[in-house]
């Protein structure tokens, strides 16, 4: 690269701008916190982070019929993605299918009684790891900010979507 080279210099300002930073930032501890959750998770309950977002999911309402459908919506995977999931879950006695009463198409996913203990296994885990990576970093004054940034960024997200 030559001294006088006023692309390069542009292209540097746009890689160490402050908002090429900021967002960096923003993926790298989002991508870091998950990672530590997943690790946490597999080593203490023997499941995945994306599982325990399936458990959630199915925990939040007892008794409310989830399809398949619902679950990769809700969890931006693939049908196959989702598919191969539940297999896995249910394989582990995670979950169970259902056939749908009102359409035969459709599949429901319920949470199995130890699904059910080891989401909140899982839940306490995941508690411990998000308060220790993601709360106590934050001083106190700038959690609820912080937090509803996040919401206000999702909403504008799922806005344009």
């Amino acid at each position: 690269m030559s001294a006088a080279d006023p692309q390069g210099d542009e292209a540097a300002r746009a890689a160490n701008s402050n908002l090429v930073r900021d967002f960096g930032l923003l993926i790298k501890s989002a991508t870091r916190l998950e990672q530590r959750i997943d690790a946490e998770l597999r080593r203490e309950c023997g499941i995945s982070h994306t599982m325990l977002e399936v458990l959630i999911r199915l925990c939040r309402q007892p008794g409310e019929e989830v399809s398949q459908r619902q679950l990769a919506d809700d969890l931006t995977l693939t049908s196959g993605g989702t598919t191969r999931l539940i297999d896995r879950m249910e394989q582990a006695g995670l979950v169970r299918r259902l056939p749908s009463p009102e359409d035969r198409r459709s599949v429901l996913v319920e949470p199995t009684e130890h699904g059910r203990t080891v989401f909140l296994q899982a839940s306490a885990v995941h508690a411990r790891v998000v308060e220790r990576y993601f709360v106590q970093p934050v001083a106190p004054q700038d959690y609820a900010p912080l937090t509803r940034a996040l919401s206000q960024i999702e909403g504008a997200l799922r806005e344009d979507a």
